[in-house]
């Protein structure tokens, strides 16, 4: 590491800790002119490409994913927490399960599995318009799981 100072390239690192999440903060010290500086470390992620259902590829964007639950969400008692929480975990799934690409349905999938457990007006909304429903029946088809699960409760 280059001194900011001195321009030396010789330095030490003094401490050493994680700032945020992936960002590393170290406290250095140049051994030329002992002046000391902080620097940090942030991981270079290689962006995520989305295939679309036409098989074009646009980059990774998590507002998309927020744009769509708030409003599946709407009038719901779900807090902008939660909402940020599902968008963060979906996040981090995808960048562990996949390398360069993801298919939509597999995000499409994540926050309809999300949603079920948290509010099933919002999963409908969501899924009515993620599957593309045409008529009352797929409404029903999509329901009767919950229904049988809300009855042997």
């Amino acid at each position: 590491m280059m001194c900011p100072f001195c321009r030396n390239g010789e330095t030490s690192v003094i401490d050493s800790r994680a700032s945020t999440a992936f960002v590393i903060r170290r406290r250095r010290k140049c051994l030329s002119c002992d002046r000391r500086f902080t620097t940090y470390e942030k991981i270079e992620e290689s962006p995520l490409k989305v295939i679309k259902k036409d098989g074009s590829r646009v980059p990774f964007d998590r507002e998309k994913i927020r744009a769509g639950l708030e409003k599946s969400c709407y009038k719901r008692p779900i807090s902008d927490e939660s909402i940020e929480q599902i968008i963060s975990e979906i996040e981090a799934s995808l960048y562990e399960q996949f390398e360069r690409e993801v298919p939509s349905r597999e995000i499409g999938e994540k926050v309809m599995e999300s949603l079920r457990s948290i509010d099933h007006v919002a999963f409908v909304r969501f899924a009515s318009v993620y599957r593309e429903f045409k008529d009352v029946n797929d409404f029903v088809e999509e329901l009767a799981p919950i229904l049988r699960e809300d009855r042997l409760r």
